[in-house]
C-alpha cells in the first residue's frame, strides 16, 4: 500500500511537492522534541514513585504524580493562548522559532531538579510547547500544501509526537535519568537551525500586504521554476487565485472581532471543533497514554509494564502511518468513524476484563501476559488511525479562513483544559471505582462521539484552505 501511495499520481513525493514535504517535515521537529517529553513521563513517574529505584533525592506520591501529569496541560493552555494571540501577530515563522525555547527549558529542569517544584515547572514548560504546536503547525502545513495532501503531511504531526513518544518510552525506561537531557537537548537547537531555510507562508505575508515577499514564498513552496508559457501561466493563475482569496477576507476588516465568532456559520464550526476537542480526549488515549505502566502495573500483567508502554509506542506509529496512507484517499469523516467505533469496542472489552481482575475470583492466569496489552494496543492503534490525527486536521480545514488562528487556539485551549480535568481526574477516578469503570466511561464517549461524527460533521477532504464553502 505504501508503494502504491509513492506511485500514485497524487503522492506527497512528486517533484512539485518535494520542498512542502520537507518544510512539514523539518517543522515537526519539535513535535518530536514535544512527544519525547511526553514519552519520558509515564516510565519515569513508575521510577520516581518507587523508593528503591528513584534517581533523586526524594519520592514523587500518588497526589504530586497526578499534579505532574496534569500541569502538562495548564502548561497546554498557556501555549494555546499565547501562541494564538502570537500567530497573527508576529507570523508564523517566528511563533515556530519560539516554540523551542519553553522546550529546552524543560530539560534544563529536569536535569537540575533538586525537588518535586522543578518538575513542576518542567512539565508546564513542555506544555507550553505542545499547547503552541496544536495551534501552530497544522495551520503552518495547511496554508504552504497543496489540498491533495494537505491531510498526509498535517498528519506528520502526529507521526513525529507518537515517534517522539516512542523515543521517549524508550530513554527513559533505558538510560539514566541525567543522561537523558543531556542527549535530547541537541535537538531543539537543530529544529532551529533548519527552520531558517525555510519562508514564512505566503498567505501571512499576503495579510501583511507583502505581495513580493508572498510571490516569492509561493514559488518556494510550489517548487516553481520558470519554464514554458503554460507552465507560467498556471503559476500565475495559482497565485492570483491564492492572493484574491486572501485579499477578499482582509476587505472585509483587517480586524477580527467579536461579531465574526457570533454568526451562524462560525457558531456552528466552533461547536463542531469543540465538540472534536471533547471527543479526542474524553475517550481516554491521552490519559492511557500518560498512565500506560501504572495501568499495567495495577492489573498485574506478567510483562514488565515498561517494556508493554515501549510496545504500545510502536503501536501508535502504526496507526498513525494507517491514518496518513488513508487520509486523503478515504477522507476525514470515515475514518474518525471507524476510530471512535473501534475504539468504544476495545475500550468495553478492556472494562470487561478489569471487572473480572477486579471484582470477582475468575482465574485470569492464561490471559495476564497478553490480553490486558491486546486490548491497549487495539485502543492506542484505533485512537491512531483517526481521533488523534485527524481531529486537527478537521479543525484546520472546518474553522472560516478569518478566524481561523483564533478559533483554533480557542479550541485547542479547551483541549488543554479537558485534558487537564482528564489527567487530574483520572488516577483518583480508577482508584475509587477501579479500572473497569473508567474504561466503560470512555467507551461511553467513544459512542456519544461516533453518533456526533455521522450525523453532524461534514467531509472536509479537499476543501480549500482559503474558502468559506463548508
Amino acid at each position: 500500500m505504501l508503494l502504491n501511495l509513492c506511485k500514485n499520481s497524487e503522492g506527497v513525493f512528486r517533484s512539485e511537492f518535494r520542498l512542502q514535504l520537507l518544510a512539514a517535515a523539518s517543522v515537526t521537529i519539535i513535535t518530536f522534541c514535544h512527544g519525547t517529553g511526553l514519552g519520558w513521563f509515564a516510565p519515569m513517574l513508575f521510577k520516581l514513585q518507587t523508593p528503591s529505584e528513584t534517581p533523586l533525592d526524594f519520592v514523587v506520591s500518588v497526589e504530586q504524580g497526578s499534579w505532574m501529569g496534569a500541569l502538562v496541560n495548564l502548561g497546554g493552555f498557556t501555549g494555546n493562548v499565547l501562541f494564538g494571540l502570537l500567530l497573527d501577530l508576529i507570523g508564523r515563522k517566528a511563533c515556530i522559532y519560539s516554540l523551542a525555547l519553553p522546550h529546552i527549558g524543560f530539560w534544563l529542569c529536569v536535569y537540575f531538579a533538586q525537588s518535586i517544584e522543578y518538575l513542576y515547572l518542567a512539565r508546564f514548560l513542555g506544555g507550553i510547547t505542545g499547547g503552541g504546536t496544536y495551534v501552530v503547525i497544522p495551520i503552518f502545513i495547511g496554508e504552504i500544501v497543496d489540498p491533495t495532501i494537505r491531510g498526509r503531511l498535517t498528519s506528520l504531526f502526529t507521526l513525529t509526537l507518537n515517534s517522539g513518544m516512542l523515543a521517549g518510552f524508550t530513554l527513559s525506561s533505558n538510560v539514566p535519568y541525567h543522561i537523558i537531557p543531556l542527549v535530547v537537548i541537541s535537538l531543539p537547537l537543530l529544529f532551529l537551525l533548519i527552520e531558517t531555510f525555510f519562508p514564512e507562508t505566503p498567505t501571512f505575508l499576503l495579510y501583511r500586504e507583502q505581495e513580493e515577499k508572498a510571490e516569492k514564498s509561493f514559488k518556494f513552496y510550489q517548487s516553481y521554476k520558470a519554464g514554458n508559457k503554460e507552465d507560467i501561466e498556471t503559476f500565475n493563475a495559482k497565485f492570483s487565485e491564492l492572493r484574491d482569496s486572501v485579499l477578499a477576507q482582509k476587505s472585509q476588516t483587517d480586524v477580527v472581532t467579536w461579531r465574526d465568532f457570533v454568526s451562524k456559520r462560525a457558531l456552528r464550526t466552533l461547536g463542531m471543533g469543540i465538540m472534536l476537542m471533547i471527543i479526542n480526549v474524553f475517550t481516554g488515549s491521552f490519559a492511557l497514554l500518560n498512565y500506560t505502566s501504572s495501568i499495567f502495573f495495577a492489573i498485574e500483567t506478567d510483562i514488565h509494564p515498561n517494556t508493554n508502554t515501549t510496545i504500545i509506542g510502536v503501536v501508535q506509529i502504526i496507526g498513525t502511518i494507517t491514518a496518513i496512507i488513508l487520509v486523503d484517499r478515504y477522507g476525514r469523516k470515515i475514518l474518525l468513524m471507524f476510530s471512535t467505533a473501534a475504539m468504544g469496542i476495545c475500550l468495553a472489552g478492556f472494562g470487561l476484563y478489569a471487572f473480572f481482575a477486579e471484582e470477582t475470583s475468575v482465574d485470569l492466569t492464561p490471559y495476564r501476559s497478553w490480553l490486558p496489552l491486546l486490548f491497549m494496543a487495539l485502543i492506542i492503534l484505533s485512537a491512531n488511525v483517526g481521533v488523534i490525527p485527524v481531529t486537527f486536521v478537521v479543525l484546520v480545514e472546518i474553522l472560516p479562513a478569518k478566524i481561523r488562528a483564533k478559533a483554533a487556539s480557542i479550541c485547542l485551549a479547551l483541549l488543554s483544559i479537558f485534558t487537564f480535568i482528564m489527567i487530574k481526574v483520572f488516577p483518583p477516578f480508577m482508584h475509587t471505582f477501579g479500572l473497569s469503570a473508567t474504561m466503560w466511561a470512555c467507551a461511553s464517549f467513544a459512542a456519544l462521539g461516533l453518533f456526533y461524527i455521522s450525523i453532524f460533521l461534514p467531509e472536509t477532504k479537499g476543501k480549500s484552505m482559503n474558502k468559506d464553502d463548508v
